[in-house]
């Protein structure tokens, strides 16, 4: 064997980035397709015929699965035996190598770290640190490596309690599986972690998202321990809870749950729940001293072809729309939308609510009246793209600023996932509407987009305000102007248990 030196290791976190960003694991891809052909609800169907479609899209055109590239982790396992030339710290090669996949000119990925988390909140530029954990192997003579990419919206839903050894731990998940919504865009993985104490149980959950999706082996073989019989009750019983994809109501809102246990003490029971989203992005690697590691492609075979059905779709132009036109459609319905639409995600809302307060126009003449925003922090473009990867963020966060929007005179909201019961009244209350474009399928969605320019705030970055021309984006009414929320109905006509 030979050394394994900084440049192998650096060039295969590299690759391994780039890899993740837009190809899909196999499995997933296989369940994924498992989903769509069994799946009755033609909104679900239609969310996941999107993924599916994005998916492929972004495995032929090498450009991101999701606009959110993820913040990275990384397990690495080191082999004491191992032949390591290296000068530095292992840490700083690692992120190094994260630097280098996330700046790529052929397939620059989103930035989206920040440091100072509880003050400035800086961007970091290149999208590290990468959160790292480590562990030996006495009797190894490699590096054995798994590289993750994990969006904020699936992140931000994670759970952790310490649960009294008597307590259930079906009934602790499916509670908040139940409260969890839509915001880590469904379908997707559950990992759960049992044991150890609170940190080691979040790791567990987040080790087991790493496995391959291998639950109908297991339900064609029959479980063999508690673990076993836990998990496929609840891979059951979670997609008779009706949420389906994209929280639309439907068969499938989990693919797999995987579980990892660690013994723990007599008085407590640690437990944590972590979800993976419909852009999962994982890939495991071994480094022998034989140079950088290599990534098969995946033949584009396992992708079935997929036309989306355009009799139910109505096409709209924005700039023919006003609040009466708006009471015309109904939660539930599908629409292609066409002309322009600003963006703002949580940055430029907290600025346009300061410039409101203070009695401040926006920069450059912005006027948010009659208009629609897109929660969105796309990706930057290469080549001759307009704008890369712009699929939607969760809409909940903007929930806080909704009722100053109204105020200002929006038309209305393009997001993802469900809102809160204020928001759904305010949208009521102002004859508005909330429309939902499909999460994971941030590639398939910039094809839409024709013209992008930034009207205000580009020092935030991703979090500008954009002015987008679009044509033919894809949307579901998710709240009409009478209040009425798909993600209140459409789970719960899907509902068996």
């Amino acid at each position: 064997m030979g050394k394994i030196t900084e440049k192998d290791i650096i060039d295969s976190i590299a690759d391994a980035c780039q890899y993740i960003s837009f190809y899909h694991p196999e499995d997933f891809v296989k369940g994924m397709v498992e989903a769509y052909e069994k799946e009755q609800s033609e909104s679900a169907k239609n969310a996941i015929g999107q993924i599916l479609i994005n998916s492929k899209m972004c495995a032929m055109g090498h450009r991101p699965l999701c606009q959110d590239t993820g913040s990275v982790n990384i397990f690495i396992k080191v082999g004491l035996k191992a032949d390591l030339d290296i000068s530095r710290d292992l840490e700083d090669i690692l992120n190094d190598g994260v630097a280098k996949g996330y700046t790529d000119p052929d397939n620059t990925l989103r930035f989206s770290v920040v440091s100072d988390p509880a003050g400035e909140r800086k961007n970091t530029k290149n999208n590290t640190p990468a959160v790292i954990h480590y562990s030996v192997d006495a009797n190894s003579d490699k590096l054995d490596i798994t590289v993750a990419a994990k969006g904020g919206g699936s992140e931000n839903k994670s759970k952790f309690a310490v649960l009294n050894p008597s307590d259930s731990i079906y009934d602790w998940v499916m509670e908040n599986v139940r409260n969890m919504g839509a915001g880590w865009c469904p379908p997707g993985i559950l990992g759960i972690g049992i044991g150890g104490n609170p940190e080691k149980s979040m790791l567990l959950a987040k080790e087991a998202l790493m496995g391959h999706v291998d639950i109908h082996e297991l339900k064609e073989r029959g479980p063999q321990n508690a673990l076993e019989e836990l998990r496929l009750k609840l891979y059951e019983d979670i997609n008779k809870i009706g949420i389906g994809a994209q929280g639309l109501g439907g068969l499938t809102t989990v693919l797999d749950v995987k579980i990892l246990d660690y013994p723990c003490h007599a008085a407590s029971l640690p437990v944590a729940m972590i979800p993976n989203c419909a852009a999962t992005r994982h890939i495991h690697f071994e480094l022998d001293g034989n140079g950088a590691a290599t990534f098969n492609k995946p033949d584009l075979d396992l992708w079935p072809d997929i036309e989306l059905p355009m009799d139910t779709i109505k096409k709209v132009n924005i700039e023919d729309l006003t609040k009466e036109k708006l009471q015309e459609f109904k939660s539930g319905d599908t629409l292609l939308l066409s002309g322009k639409i600003l963006t703002a995600r949580d940055a430029a809302h907290k600025k346009i609510v300061e410039y409101k307060n203070a009695g401040k126009p926006l920069p450059n003449g912005v006027d948010l009246k009659d208009r629609f925003i897109y929660y969105v922090g796309p990706v930057d473009p290469v080549r001759d793209e307009v704008v890369g990867p712009a699929g939607p963020t969760t809409s909940t966060r903007m929930d806080k600023f909704t009722e100053d929007m109204m105020e200002i005179g929006i038309m209305g909201m393009i997001g993802k996932a469900e809102r809160k019961q204020p928001t759904i009244d305010l949208i009521k209350k102002y004859k508005s509407m909330y429309l939902i474009a499909t999460g994971g399928a941030a590639y398939l969605i910039s094809q839409s987009i024709k013209g992008a320019k930034i009207l205000a705030f580009e020092e935030m970055g991703m979090e500008a305000i954009y002015e987008f021309e679009v044509k033919d984006m894809p949307v579901t009414v998710a709240v009409d102007t009478e209040g009425n929320s798909i993600h209140t109905t459409g789970p719960a006509k899907w509902r068996a248990i």
